[in-house]
């Protein structure tokens, strides 16, 4: 490696570990802004995120654990950055991504919905990106699961909530260094203004009901969904999935197990995916 690159990723090592001492649970990072290690279920249909216990589940190998980061950096020394996993606690941090690439202004949508919804952006934390763009930090309360969105806020301005990640001041891409903007590195992300969070949050779902068809074994597969920690929602779903499809009642379970899915904190691009996987390995179309 060379020693650059080795004093970038001695660099990430040292500002995520600051990140840390913060209480926020972190993951290294390459170059090209992506989780530096590479999953080890690149195969698997229904990958987990990390009951396997090995490393490469992306934003779930996230911690807060001196030792664990420093685990998570020897295994991948080509990192160069660092990411900050969002949704968690004690933060429960909210990513505003303000870009400039678009052709928008971002920061101009962002103030008209302010004043259109009538909420302020508290004193925060700032992220300035290497493409000029911002990166707005703040709480989120610990009962609120905000998911991730592109462009649905506004155009140009993307969310980043459970299961996200936002890159870490300190950290150099091939595009740049990311860096707290003046003023904002010392503040704690600032709770996220009531009917912002309004916006953030997708619209009610209809509630699909179990078919009747699908009788008592149907609802026991949705409530072994429900029960899911984190850790272990995608793998209970698969396998609640192939079980419905085995029994011939896959279809008719489709929309109750996203619901239950959902209902975990999965999003639905997930849980479908899961789902679908689970048809394929059991034969039937999805």
């Amino acid at each position: 490696m060379a020693t650059t690159d080795r004093q970038a990723t001695t660099l990430a090592l040292a500002h995520a570990l600051s990140a840390a001492e913060r209480g926020l649970a972190v993951i290294p990072l390459s170059r090209a802004k992506l989780p530096a290690l590479r999953s080890p279920h690149r195969d698997d249909p229904a990958p987990c995120h990390g009951a396997c216990g090995r490393l490469g589940h992306g934003v779930y190998d996230a911690s807060s654990d001196p030792d664990r980061i420093r685990e998570l950096f020897a295994a991948a020394p080509w990192a160069t950055g660092y990411g900050i996993a969002c949704g968690l606690p004690p933060h429960h941090l909210i990513g505003l991504d303000l870009d400039v690439k678009t052709g928008t202004d971002s920061s101009a949508a962002l103030r008209e919905l302010a004043l259109r919804h009538l909420f302020t952006i508290p004193p925060t934390v700032v992220v300035v990106t290497p493409s000029g763009g911002r990166h707005l930090w703040l709480s989120g309360p610990p009962e609120v699961v905000v998911p991730n969105s592109a462009g649905r806020l506004a155009p140009g301005i993307d969310i980043r909530g459970a299961g996200g990640y936002l890159v870490g001041p300190g950290s150099r891409t091939g595009q740049g260094v990311y860096a707290a903007a003046p003023g904002t590195a010392h503040l704690a992300p600032a709770p996220c203004p009531r009917s912002l969070l309004r916006l953030l949050l997708p619209p009610p779902r209809a509630h699909h009901p179990v078919p009747a068809a699908a009788g008592g074994h149907g609802q026991g597969l949705v409530q072994f969904v429900l029960a899911a920690h984190e850790g272990q929602r995608n793998t209970r779903l698969f396998w609640a999935a192939c079980r419905a499809y085995e029994d011939g009642i896959g279809p008719a379970l489709v929309a109750p197990l996203v619901d239950a899915a959902l209902h975990t904190g999965l999003s639905e691009r997930e849980a479908r995916t899961t789902i679908a996987s689970a048809a394929r390995m059991t034969g039937h179309r999805p």
